[in-house]
């Protein structure tokens, strides 16, 4: 039988707010955190907007960074690690100090980090390049592959918190960190953990992730007006706009987090993975493999169409994408798909890549535990191809028990995964 797996902890780091109240906040009221760049010079680009954490000093935040047994500082040690790193152990600190967990108390080798990232070291393997060209092998940092290596952030977190068990890091994308939760609740379901630290990380607005996604006509060119530029849905929507952050969260095994009296948001109880098999960048026009995903959570959940009240979508602000979407949601819930609330926290905060999926289940798990729907901001003229409930604007009341939030990425992958609210006991 298959253990109980709960939310005890959400930590976050986005364009908008670096904390959660703060965040959740600003997305009721509709606030983009989507503006000019200014963490690199853009002159030189077609697009010259995104959602950077332009104002990111992670000093602010000391208790999150361990101090090196070789006397390192807590300063000196933050800049031994890459930024999308810097992110994932400001937000891994901010769930582990909410779940009020005390590592120190737990057994290590039943505590570990499961954690996702599309891209990883990007602004240092940049940096590295630049030195090997520019003044030869002998300047480059020896820290360049601790730092670049797309498992550092979790082997960092780890360290951190002396977390021994099982770690390792996800890369599908976009979906990077979806999978990365789905495999985190699967862990502890089959007992391998009794705690997980889970979610994405993602720092990629540099100039070669910048130029890459522009130059493969990936993003929106609406430089004249950058909070309006993502627009899930909408008829004008021409692209996803590029942003960075963290999303994590502390999950536990359901009877470990009662017995020390934590707080619960929620329960994991379903999660679908696949792959559509087909273009290495394009999504499935009919969506199918998303389709896929979805049903598979919805199985593993043991739920039906009709028991899911909200829908975080992957809702990119692609022509091609948020139509696929629409159309998988159809074909797996059927009458039902009219009925469902649905919305795109990237119309808000833009599209971080393989922290996306993160950042937006901490989302969904305050949809749930507030009774209320998120809004898809800038859609005003809803596409024909998209005529579902996307909460268009306006955030609304709606009481749900059930929760889905989906991710597909570049490469085909799809991941879906559904929360429930806990209720006396039981969810």
């Amino acid at each position: 039988m298959k253990r109980r797996v709960v939310v005890t902890g959400l930590g976050i780091v986005t364009s908008l707010s670096c904390q959660v109240e703060d965040l959740w906040r600003r997305l009721l009221a509709g606030e983009s955190g989507i503006h000019p760049l200014r963490i690199l010079d853009t002159e030189r680009f077609k697009v010259k907007f995104g959602g950077d954490v332009y104002d990111w000093e992670p000093e602010r935040w000391p208790a999150a960074f361990l101090a090196s047994p070789d006397g390192f500082t807590e300063k000196k040690e933050i800049k031994r690690l890459d930024r999308f790193s810097q992110f994932g152990m400001v937000a891994a600190w901010q769930a582990v100090q909410e779940s009020a967990i005390d590592f120190s108390k737990e057994d290590p080798y039943r505590c570990g980090v499961i954690l996702g990232s599309g891209i990883g070291g990007l602004n240092e393997i940049e940096e590295g390049c630049a030195k090997l060209i520019e003044k030869g092998p002998d300047r480059v940092s020896p820290f360049v592959v601790p730092k670049m290596m797309l498992n550092a952030a979790g082997g960092n977190i780890s360290i951190r918190y002396g977390l021994r068990g099982i770690n390792y890091s996800v890369a599908t994308a976009c979906a990077s960190a979806n999978n990365a939760i789905g495999d985190a609740m699967q862990a502890i379901q089959h007992g391998a953990c009794d705690v997980v630290v889970t979610g994405g990380t993602e720092a990629a607005i540099t100039r070669m992730g910048l130029a890459g996604f522009q130059n493969m006509k990936a993003l929106s060119t609406r430089n004249d007006d950058p909070p309006r530029a993502s627009r899930p849905f909408d008829t004008e929507r021409d692209g996803f706009v590029l942003s960075e952050g963290a999303g994590l969260l502390v999950v536990e095994e359901y009877e470990h987090a009662k017995a020390r009296g934590a707080k619960i948001y929620c329960e994991l109880i379903g999660f679908g993975a696949s792959a559509d098999a087909g273009h290495i960048t394009a999504p499935d026009e009919r969506g199918t493999g998303a389709g896929r995903a979805m049903s598979d959570a919805l199985k593993d959940a043991a739920l039906n169409p009709g028991d899911i009240g909200y829908i975080n979508a992957h809702g990119t602000s692609t022509p091609l994408g948020d139509k696929a979407e629409t159309q998988a949601i159809k074909r797996v819930f059927g009458e039902h798909a009219k009925k469902v609330s649905i919305s795109s926290t990237k119309s808000q905060l833009g599209h971080s890549l393989g922290a996306s999926g993160g950042i937006e289940m901490v989302v969904t798990v305050r949809a749930l535990a507030e009774g209320v729907v998120p809004p898809t901001i800038n859609l005003t003229n809803p596409d024909p191809d998209c005529d579902l409930d996307y909460t268009p604007n306006t955030a609304k009341q709606r009481r749900f028990n059930y929760a889905m939030s989906n991710s597909f990425g570049f490469g085909g992958h799809n991941a879906s995964v559904i929360i429930g609210r806990l209720a006396n006991g039981k969810a």
